[in-house]
C-alpha cells in the first residue's frame, strides 16, 4: 500500500533527483521519488550521458585501429553488428538502473513510477498504471529536466528526422547523414556515426562550433571534423525539410543561396526544451521565466516556499552534475542549513569530442568580453612524452591567470582524457591556488596530468619541456 504522506517527495529521477532523493534519506527525512520513466536514472543515465559516452567509447576503437597503421601495426576492415552493439550499450544502462533502484531501496525510499501533477501547494497527483494516487507532502524537489528541442518545420512525424534520443537507439548506419548543430551533442553523435561509417554534413547558424569554449581549444576539435565529416558548414540555416520517398529533402540557406539536398537520416541537435509544461505549476506559486525555466533563489527555493527546483529545469548551463550539487543545496536549505549557492562553485564543462575539451571557470573569451586583464599561460601536447607515446600530441592545456595575484581564474584542456583532467583544473580554480602552487606540485611521469604544472612553469619562464 502506497502511502499517501511524506516529508520530501523529489519529482525526476535523473542525477539530480536521485541525488537529492538519496541525500535526503542520508539525513533522515522521509522520502518519496516520483518518476515517469521505465526505469530510475532520468535522461543522462537512460537518453543522453551514459548511452552517448558508451557509443563513443566503443566507436573509438575504430579510429584507433585506423590511426595504429602509422605505428606499424595494421588491423582488418571492422565489422559492425548494430543488434550486438545496441544490446552492449542497453546492458549498461540497465545495470546502472538497477543500480541507482538498489539504492533507493537500500535507502528505504518509496519509488512511484507515474507522472507527477500538482493540485496544488502541498499536493501531487500522479497519473501510473493502476491508476492516480494522490500524495500530501512538506516539501517538494523538482528536478524534471529537458527535453531535445525539435521545430515543427522540422516534426513531420518521420522516423528518419531524429533528435539525440533516437539516435542513441543507432536505428541503422545511414549513408548520408544530416547533423543540424555543433553544439556537444551534435559533435559527439556526428563522432559516432562518422566512426561507424555515415558520410557526415555537419551544419551550424553560427560562425563556429561548441560555443563556449575558447577558439584555441576548439581548433583541434575542428580539425578532426574536416577529416571525418563529409563536410562542415557554419553560418547555415536550415529552412525546411521534406520527405522524399526514402530519404529526408533538406533546404539550407548557404552564404545567402538556397540549396537543396537528400539525406538518409537527419540529426536534429539545436538545444533543448525545459519539461515545465503539464505538471500543473499553474495551480502552485511557482514562477517561470520567458524560456519557461522556473525561476529559483540561490538556495534552489521556487516562489513558493515548500518547493525547490534543481537542475536542467532552472535553466543555465544543463550538466548533470551541476543538478546533483543543486540537490544537495536544496537538501540543506531544507534541513535548516545554509549552504553556499551554486554560483559559488566553479562547473567544469567537458565534451566528449575527438579530442575531448574541458575547461572551467573564467575562459579566455570571457575575460576579453569583460575587458579583464588576465595572463595565459600554455603548455603544448607536442612537448609532453606521454601524449607523443600515445601519439595524441593534438592537445593544448593552458592556465588564465590574475597577473596581480598569481590565482588560477580558469583553466581549459583539449585533448584525450580532457575530462578526467579537469578535476585537478577544478579543485585548483575551487580552492583559490596560485600558479606557483600548482607548478611546485609534483605530478608523475610520463603523465597527461603533467601538463598543468608545466603551463603553471611557463607562467614563470621556466618550463622543463617547453
Amino acid at each position: 500500500m502506497i502511502k499517501n504522506k511524506t516529508q520530501l517527495v523529489v519529482v525526476g529521477a535523473g542525477p539530480g533527483g536521485y541525488a537529492a532523493a538519496f541525500y535526503a534519506a542520508d539525513m533522515g527525512l522521509e522520502v518519496t521519488l516520483v518518476d515517469k520513466g521505465a526505469q530510475l536514472g532520468g535522461v543522462c543515465l537512460n537518453r543522453g550521458c551514459i548511452p552517448s559516452k558508451a557509443l563513443l567509447n566503443a566507436t573509438k576503437a575504430i579510429s584507433e585501429a585506423k590511426s595504429s597503421e602509422k605505428r606499424g601495426i595494421y588491423f582488418e576492415k571492422p565489422k559492425i553488428n548494430l543488434d550486438e552493439l545496441r544490446a552492449w550499450k542497453d546492458s549498461i544502462i540497465t545495470q546502472l538502473g538497477k543500480g541507482v533502484s538498489g539504492l533507493a531501496k537500500k535507502r528505504k525510499i518509496t519509488v512511484i513510477k507515474g507522472k507527477g501533477y500538482f493540485e496544488d501547494n502541498e499536493t501531487l497527483r500522479i497519473e501510473t498504471e493502476k491508476g492516480q494516487q494522490f500524495l500530501n507532502f512538506e516539501k517538494a524537489i523538482l528536478a524534471i529536466g529537458t527535453s531535445p528541442s525539435l521545430p515543427p518545420a522540422f516534426d513531420l512525424g518521420n522516423p528518419r528526422i531524429m533528435t539525440s534520443t533516437e539516435a542513441l537507439e543507432v536505428p541503422e548506419i545511414p549513408k548520408k547523414l544530416l547533423v543540424v548543430g555543433a553544439g556537444y551533442i551534435g559533435m559527439e553523435l556526428g563522432t559516432v556515426y562518422a566512426e561507424l561509417g555515415s558520410k557526415v554534413t555537419m551544419v551550424e547558424a553560427s560562425p563556429t562550433m561548441l560555443a563556449g569554449a575558447d577558439p584555441d581549444l576548439i581548433r583541434p576539435v575542428q580539425n578532426y571534423a574536416k577529416t571525418a565529416f563529409e563536410e562542415t558548414r557554419f553560418n547555415t540555416k536550415v529552412q525546411k525539410m521534406a520527405t522524399k520517398g526514402k530519404c529526408i529533402e533538406v533546404t539550407m540557406e548557404v552564404n545567402e543561396k538556397n540549396k537543396v539536398e537528400l539525406y538518409d537520416r537527419v540529426l536534429v541537435s539545436i538545444g533543448r526544451t525545459p519539461n515545465s509544461q503539464d505538471l500543473g505549476l499553474e495551480n502552485t506559486n511557482i514562477k517561470l521565466d520567458e524560456k519557461k525555466f522556473i525561476i529559483v533563489n540561490n538556495q534552489q527555493q521556487t516562489n513558493q516556499s515548500n518547493i525547490y527546483a534543481i537542475g536542467d529545469i532552472t535553466g543555465g548551463v544543463l550538466l548533470a552534475h551541476k543538478a546533483s550539487k543543486e540537490a544537495r543545496i536544496a537538501v540543506d536549505t531544507i534541513l535548516g542549513k545554509n549552504p553556499l549557492p551554486i554560483t559559488q562553485y566553479p562547473i567544469p564543462a567537458v565534451v566528449f569530442t575527438a579530442p575531448e575539451i574541458a575547461w572551467v571557470g573564467l575562459t579566455e573569451t570571457e575575460a576579453k568580453s569583460k575587458n579583464q586583464k588576465v595572463k595565459i599561460a600554455k603548455f603544448p601536447w607536442t612537448a609532453s612524452g606521454k601524449a607523443l607515446a600515445g601519439d595524441k600530441t593534438n592537445g593544448l592545456t593552458k592556465l588564465i591567470i590574475d597577473p596581480e595575484t598569481e590565482r588560477i581564474l580558469g583553466i581549459g584542456i583539449v585533448g584525450t582524457s580532457a575530462g578526467e583532467l579537469i578535476a585537478e583544473a577544478t579543485l585548483a580554480v575551487q580552492t583559490g591556488l596560485t600558479a606557483k602552487d600548482l607548478a611546485l606540485t609534483i605530478h608523475a611521469h610520463p603523465t597527461l596530468s603533467e601538463t598543468l604544472m608545466e603551463a603553471a612553469e611557463v607562467f614563470y619562464g621556466h618550463c622543463t619541456h617547453s
